[in-house]
């Protein structure tokens, strides 16, 4: 579904990747690992069209999509997620969790996908008409998450979901993201420092370290690797 082919990105002179490639099949649920710095958001933010590559080619569905902006890749279904939980706070939950409709024309369709986004989200649902900024944490990183996928999106780009978050709401968000993948089949970009909570669900990792793939491979076997273990995972 999504090929990333030997892109180079830069901050001005400031070089940030180095030849990445990567590979997101169709239903699968892809992780990008690294330390900060790494250059994991802006792997993803050049996958959505934030950010153009001075080099090499990506291609979406079959089709190169380097010359599409940010909003023309939503509309193609390449949705990200960003850091930081960005709500627009002087907005209800409800204004928000539409905001994530306004590419699409289809109304009775979006009414069905607000009400499922509420069955997914029942705490969205008991506080749409409350102000997006008084929400916790966690609460405003499912107002995003439901957000997202009212766009109807094809891939979701997640980038680190868990940053900011206590224990229990990293583990019920990553929770969520696992039943997402697996009871819907929606392809999912995961960027996570916590490889130990998050190795399990996927189906594929790469490893990025200065800007490079150190490592890819199926996670199992990622795991195996003492020097992988040794850096990422804590063992």
């Amino acid at each position: 579904m999504l090929s990333i082919r030997g892109i180079d990105v830069a901050y001005g002179r400031i070089q940030a990747l180095f030849d990445v490639s990567m590979q997101v099949s169709r239903g699968s649920l892809v992780l990008l690992l690294g330390h900060n710095g790494a250059g994991k958001t802006t792997a993803v933010n050049t996958v959505s069209g934030l950010l153009r590559p001075m080099k090499g080619s990506i291609e979406f569905q079959g089709q190169k999509i380097d010359d599409l902006s940010a909003d023309q890749r939503v509309k193609r279904g390449i949705v990200q997620v960003p850091q930081g939980r960005l709500v627009l706070s002087g907005l209800t939950v409800r204004e928000n969790l539409l905001l994530g409709a306004f590419t699409r024309n289809d109304a009775p369709e979006i009414a069905r996908d607000e009400a499922r986004m509420y069955d997914l989200f029942p705490i969205l649902k008991e506080r749409q008409g409350q102000m997006a900024g008084s929400l916790s944490g966690g609460e405003q990183q499912m107002l995003v998450i439901a957000r997202a996928l009212l766009s109807k999106p094809r891939i979701l780009l997640l980038d680190e979901p868990s940053l900011g978050l206590s224990p229990r709401l990293v583990s019920e968000v990553f929770a969520l993201i696992d039943r997402l993948h697996k009871e819907s089949g929606l392809t999912i970009l995961l960027v996570e420092q916590k490889a130990q909570m998050v190795l399990h669900m996927a189906d594929y990792a790469y490893i990025l370290q200065g800007g490079r793939i150190a490592a890819e491979g199926k996670p199992e076997r990622l795991a195996e690797n003492a020097a992988v273990r040794a850096a990422y995972l804590g063992a």
